[in-house]
């Protein structure tokens, strides 16, 4: 059967999505342009003609991966509620006992981007966004009185770095802290850093394996 022509624009995103999967299946030193090309049935030549090395490829691959992430933080952020439901939301979203996916693409991109500099570039910049948002956010739910926050961007700063912890105490070392337990500890830190008098409980669905 004949492939479907696509678009150059449709095109690029079906290999940027091929290529994610590989680097997520196989981590970044690994994969092969003939990795993504296999996947979906292409030549070696096609993903060249788009992405003309394995670097541009990768991180193109990691840019389209950010920018999905931030489309839906924004969705999140953007919801016509209190500010503190927004935040809740978009912690427990990006927190790596929700509903996030790639947490191990990322970090199998931090550690490329020590030796990458277009990846640590792609990194930083959605590093910045994450924390810009939820400061944000963090500064609305001040000037409305829902609580108290002297430094929004550096609860901002606090908060992420617990979350990409425990990311990596949960993707890389399984066992070490359950799902339940790191979802308490976001939940007790919101709460202290935001004044409230109890973190909120939410009920996870089954521990991780």
């Amino acid at each position: 059967m004949a492939r479907v022509r696509l678009s150059v624009a449709e095109r690029r995103a079906e290999l940027l999505r091929a290529a994610i999967e590989q680097i997520e299946a196989r981590g970044v030193a690994a994969v092969r342009i003939a990795d993504v090309a296999a996947a979906l049935g292409v030549s070696n030549a096609l993903v060249l003609y788009h992405f003309s090395t394995k670097e541009k490829l990768v991180a193109a691959a990691f840019a389209y991966a950010a920018e999905d992430d931030l489309d839906h933080l924004r969705k999140l952020l953007g919801r016509r509620t209190s500010a503190l439901r927004r935040l809740r939301a978009a912690v427990r979203w990006y927190a790596p006992t929700g509903q996030a996916k790639g947490w191990r693409l990322w970090i199998e991109g931090w550690a490329a981007s020590l030796r990458e500099p277009a990846l640590r570039e792609v990194a930083r910049d959605l590093d910045r966004e994450w924390k810009a948002a939820l400061a944000e956010v963090i500064a609305e739910g001040v000037a409305a009185g829902e609580f108290a926050c002297p430094d929004p961007t550096a609860t901002a700063l606090r908060l992420t770095a617990l979350l990409d912890g425990l990311a990596v105490q949960l993707t890389s070392y399984g066992g070490t802290v359950s799902r339940v337990r790191a979802q308490e500890w976001v939940e007790d830190a919101l709460a202290k850093e935001l004044g409230l008098d109890e973190p909120a409980r939410p009920t996870l669905e089954a521990e991780a394996p």
